[in-house]
């Protein structure tokens, strides 16, 4: 990066197992979350915080100007998917569903959606994944198409 240059962006990505599967056990769920932490240190990001829960994945992270948001979430998600198999968590094969959202926050939101990740599984005791996620999207104002949002495997 260019001496002179600064910046302040943090972002949140959200993406989900494959057909929405609960296959993130907990016995070794914080064990990827922290390999993914390294994989956005080694793309000279900040992992704030990286949590989820048996179906999705929140990323928060302080992010480099030069990085691709594109490029680091193909890494996230083909590395830990990797992770995940080679390490035989599971007996079947693991995958991430394609797409993602991603949310920028300035830096007086940070420690709210720090503690909004921490707390994942007891916000989820009381909303369905697909209603946070359509929440983002509706808070956001982002543009988007039932029929392409991600694989629900349960009708809400």
């Amino acid at each position: 990066m260019a001496a002179g240059t600064y910046s302040q962006i943090h972002i949140q990505v959200v993406f989900a197992v494959k057909h929405r599967q609960a296959l993130l056990d907990k016995s070794w769920r914080q064990e990827v979350f922290k390999y993914m932490s390294g994989i956005v240190s080694q793309h000279g990001c900040k992992s704030i915080i990286i949590n989820g829960v048996e179906d999705h994945v929140h990323c928060f992270i302080g992010l480099k100007p030069a990085i691709s948001v594109a490029d680091l979430v193909r890494d996230i998600k083909n590395n830990s998917s990797n992770y995940i198999n080679n390490h035989q968590f599971l007996k079947s094969r693991f995958s991430w569903q394609e797409g993602y959202g991603v949310f920028s926050y300035s830096r007086s939101q940070v420690s709210k959606v720090y503690h909004y990740i921490l707390h994942q599984e007891e916000h989820h005791k009381k909303s369905s994944f697909k209603k946070e996620y359509i929440g983002f999207l509706r808070k956001f104002e982002i543009e988007y198409k039932e029929e392409y949002l991600f694989n629900w495997i349960t009708a809400e």
